[in-house]
């Protein structure tokens, strides 16, 4: 809890694997990013059918664009993960990579893990929005 984000677990709902059921702004401007995918500079499909190198570049597209906005992963107060599998353990995978890399923090907000049948470009595994809480 800061003084401006207050995450919170009501005693009543379930324990979670590290995100929190509610997060709250106190006050502030917001920055929603557009889904990262796993796309290089030039555009490029990184990690073709490897959903570990796939997640690594989505870790990193994350970061360059925090920073373009001065944020860190800390001031995430929502994400929403797409997995393109029907397999838990694909998407536990992938959780546990997001959530133990440099952008880890931003996963302990409100977040929401989904299998999807599809996703936006041919060979592509993940994606990640994101709704950061800019500093003040």
């Amino acid at each position: 809890m800061t003084g401006r984000l207050t995450r919170l677990n009501p005693g009543e709902l379930h324990e979670t694997p590290g995100y929190h059921h509610i997060t709250v702004v106190e006050a502030g401007r917001t920055a929603h990013l557009a889904g990262q995918c796993p796309l290089d500079s030039a555009g490029t499909l990184v990690g073709a059918a490897d959903l570990v190198a796939q997640v690594d570049q989505v870790v990193a597209n994350t970061r360059i664009a925090l920073a373009a906005v001065a944020a860190r992963p800390e001031d995430v107060v929502r994400s929403v993960i797409y997995v393109r599998s029907d397999d838990r353990a694909d998407l536990s995978a992938a959780w546990e990579r997001l959530t133990t890399s440099p952008i880890g923090a931003a996963f302990t907000s409100a977040s929401t893990l989904l299998g999807v049948s599809r996703l936006g470009f041919p060979g592509q595994l993940v994606e990640v929005d994101f709704t950061v809480a800019l500093p003040g």
